[in-house]
């Protein structure tokens, strides 16, 4: 499963609670193929323990080593590594490429306050970036409306450093001593419908990094046993999205067929700001969806018949079509298409 940003944050307050010595390393840039993007983090515990990755293995072994010196030191230091074409191929790429990595030392509490207070906008689902100076490693923390820490910016990288965070991406900045490692709160998916597609839908969505959240009125559908780690709500829509926040990091689908529970979930979909709306159904039965919910806003942003046309049609397939959709849409922003 994807690691998620705050079970690692977790894991360093932890460890720094125990007294023990860390080190951070990040992706800061990438060249050619690389397996994992800038923003991507290796904690790693001087007990040699460590989480995360910041490749698909092949430097891992080398950034620990250098782990242990800035852990030894406390000096943070920028590595640089080339992947040969030979390597490349065993960590699933189809030729080398090169990545610089920032580490950095977590040596004791004095380094808790700013870990601290990003968890604390981590828990109130406030986008934060952590901007780092690479040559000294001299940090502040930046939202849309605070700036804080030992690392003083200009007005003008301010201002880049909030466009950054606002498309929901880390790297360097113009000035390439910069490097902005953005925190947005995670992807929600709002599941209508526990049928048996969406048991295979959520189980996928929680692997890319979505927080599921399925809703049906139905107990003898929605039940605990059948989605395990997953928020279920035994209720009706109407009753249950209006206290879910349906904000522009939400994607919701339908797939009930039952207009009683669908179209609800759909009206207050459209009249919030969720990125992704999907529903269920044929090109036949999606007309009808139209006709009753003529009234209900902007009808085009429902992409029905839902997922990618990939031309399958059980239960996995088109699990795989819908989450293939919604994070094409994610960053493409691709509208929908009338099929």
């Amino acid at each position: 499963m994807k690691l998620n940003d705050d079970e690692l944050l977790q894991q360093a307050t932890d460890w720094l609670d125990e007294g023990k010595k860390l080190a951070l390393a990040t992706v800061v840039e990438t060249w050619s193929s690389s397996p994992r993007p800038p923003g991507s983090h290796l904690l790693i515990c001087e007990d040699g323990t460590f989480i995360g990755s910041v490749s698909g293995g092949c430097v891992e072994a080398s950034v620990v080593h250098e782990a242990n010196q800035v852990m030894a030191n406390g000096t943070p230091r920028v590595i640089e590594f080339g992947v040969s074409n030979e390597r490349a191929w065993e960590v699933g790429l189809s030729c080398g490429g090169k990545v610089r990595i920032f580490v950095e030392p977590l040596l004791d509490h004095a380094d808790k306050p700013l870990l601290d207070k990003l968890q604390s906008l981590r828990a109130e689902k406030t986008p934060v970036a952590v901007v780092t100076r690479l040559i000294d490693g001299a940090q502040s923390l930046v939202t849309q409306s605070l700036c804080e820490g030992n690392l003083e910016l200009t007005p003008a990288q301010l201002r880049e450093v909030r466009t950054t965070l606002g498309t929901d991406r880390s790297g360097t900045l113009s000035e390439p001593d910069l490097f902005v490692r953005s925190y947005s709160p995670p992807l929600r998916l709002i599941i209508v419908g526990a049928v048996h597609v969406t048991q295979i839908l959520a189980s996928m969505a929680k692997m890319t990094g979505f927080q599921v959240t399925v809703v049906d009125p139905r107990g003898a559908f929605a039940r605990a046993e059948l989605f395990p780690d997953v928020a279920l709500h035994v209720e009706w829509p109407e009753k249950v999205l209006p206290l879910l926040d349906l904000d522009e990091r939400t994607a919701l689908v339908t797939f009930t067929h039952d207009p009683k529970i669908d179209d609800p979930a759909l009206r207050l979909a459209l009249e919030s700001s969720a990125f992704y709306i999907g529903a269920l159904g044929s090109r036949r039965t999606h007309a009808a969806r139209c006709e009753r919910l003529h009234d209900a806003g902007d009808l085009a942003r429902i992409h029905a018949p839902i997922g990618l046309d990939l031309g399958g049609r059980e239960p996995a397939e088109i699990a795989t079509a819908t989450l293939a959709e919604i994070v094409q849409v994610r960053h493409r922003g691709v509208t929908c298409e009338v099929r």
